[in-house]
């Protein structure tokens, strides 16, 4: 069960490498599917699951927080410039 929360965040791997903005963005949507389950979670169970789950929520934020943050900065990758001239 555990591998199969983890694959969605295979998805953004190559945009992230490449820096491209659209996968920043549509990264901080993806994280908040994690941030839900761990609020959910967070409530509902006790002891170990509870602190997991709250780290959850914890890692969620902090990701989501640098995603935006590097989509508001309006990095791209650089162009490749021709030649001509």
């Amino acid at each position: 069960m555990l591998a199969l929360k983890a694959v969605p965040l295979v998805f953004p791997i190559f945009g992230v490498m490449r820096k491209s903005r659209y996968t920043y963005q549509w990264t901080s949507m993806l994280v908040l599917a994690y941030f839900a389950e761990g609020a959910v979670r967070g409530f509902a169970e006790q002891g170990l699951a509870r602190s997991l789950a709250l780290t959850e929520v914890l890692l969620s934020v902090i990701c989501f927080s640098l995603v935006v943050a590097y989509s508001r900065t309006g990095h791209e990758p650089e162009a490749r410039t021709s030649a001509s001239g």
